[in-house]
């Protein structure tokens, strides 16, 4: 089908909850992309954060395609040998106990506040269920998710909220402080925020709080849908801030392209979820899993280590072209944001960039850099030459 054939059927039968652009991506290798005309892309998106491993990896594909053709759903009404395995790689990597796995960063989320409630209720009842975000979050698109993601802007259109939540500034403990009372029962982070802007929260900050969730005996809930699996240069963002979370979620890039996501608990919260206290019937599926294996087994120290050389090479190259309408880049590994100065939005930054051949993604006011972890320096020099020649 063409361009226009695709956009029609879309216009036509597809609810417009997207502002896309005017491209229809019809194949792809590694960082490369091609739309359905055979116009050549540099991928710096990789599907917001999900195709960690890029456009046909023919290991993974090899890995779904066997678990595929041998069995692809049975419910977690039995046992099944993969979802097993991704338990065990991600405990045995993290230190944390046991997992609950989900479709979606959004579903993860949910698990994550279930949880909490939940361990606040076994063991003090009821009273005890408000959970403190930070200003700047985002935790997804369901009701609950929304609630608790701190940014205005989305609390519109979808009353009512489900209550249960307070915000507090980033990096000012005084004001973790100042929302806190008797019912507060955990602390949800993202440890960089990423539709908020790509914006690391400080080491001290987090650990800080960190130590008063533990002096309260309150759940640090930490967010990894977008920042986990490799992403940051370390399997999660969270083992570069010398912290041990009681909770952490994670989804995007963990099976390299398919839905898939969870919740991993340490050794205290191993047995909040009971049967029949939490569910979905697809998560944990064997072809996802199957993947997720892959992705793991894939993500060992020296590529992390990779990773997180090619995240300083591209934040020095984009620093290194000193554009008058970018400011500074931060973030960690291939998780980048880029300031946007001038009178031109990151929207229209964006929409020339991928005109010109480079997919790139916005968060806040700014860029966002989400390559897959396994895009070459060829590939990042094509991309940033498109950057310099565009925004020039």
């Amino acid at each position: 089908m063409t361009f226009e054939e695709i956009k029609a059927l879309d216009e036509q039968y597809v609810m417009h909850s997207y502002g896309r652009f005017p491209v229809a991506i019809d194949h792809g290798k590694g960082a490369t992309l091609w739309d359905t005309e055979g116009k050549e892309y540099i991928d710096f998106t990789a599907g917001i954060g999900v195709t960690s491993l890029g456009h046909g990896n023919q290991g993974w594909v090899e890995a779904v395609t066997a678990q595929a053709a041998k069995l692809g759903h049975i419910s977690n009404l039995f046992y099944a040998e993969p979802y097993a395995k991704v338990a065990q790689k991600l405990c045995v990597r993290t230190g944390m106990s046991n997992v609950m796995f989900s479709n979606s960063g959004a579903e993860a989320n949910e698990a994550m506040i279930k949880l909490a409630r939940k361990y606040s209720y076994d063991k003090y009842g009821k009273g005890r269920g408000t959970i403190i975000t930070l200003h700047n979050s985002f935790h997804g698109r369901t009701i609950t998710t929304l609630a608790a993601t701190g940014q205005d802007k989305f609390h519109d259109y979808f009353f009512p909220f489900t209550e249960g939540f307070r915000y507090a500034d980033a990096n000012d403990l005084d004001s973790v402080e100042a929302v806190a009372g008797h019912d507060v029962c955990g602390v949800m982070m993202e440890l960089i925020q990423g539709e908020g802007g790509v914006m690391p929260l400080d080491q001290e900050f987090v650990r800080k709080v960190a130590d008063l969730c533990a002096k309260r005996d309150w759940l640090l809930l930490i967010d990894e849908v977008q920042s986990g699996v490799g992403r940051p240069g370390t399997l999660f963002a969270f083992q570069q801030y010398g912290i041990q979370p009681d909770v952490v979620s994670f989804a995007k890039g963990i099976a390299g392209g398919l839905p898939f996501g969870g919740v991993m608990a340490n050794e205290k919260c191993r047995n909040v979820f009971t049967p029949g206290t939490h569910g979905t019937t697809f998560g944990g599926n064997p072809v996802a899993a199957a993947a997720a294996c892959y992705v793991l087994d894939t993500l060992d120290d020296s590529f992390l280590a990779q990773v997180k050389e090619k995240g300083d090479y591209l934040r020095g190259q984009i620093e290194a072209m000193d554009l008058p309408c970018l400011g500074a880049v931060r973030g960690m590994g291939l998780m980048l944001g880029i300031e946007v100065k001038g009178d031109k939005s990151n929207k229209e930054l964006a929409a020339k960039l991928v005109d010109s051949g480079l997919l790139i993604l916005t968060a806040g006011p700014g860029l966002r850099l989400l390559p897959p972890l396994v895009i070459t320096k060829e590939e990042m020099d094509k991309g940033l030459a498109i950057m310099k020649v565009t925004l020039a």
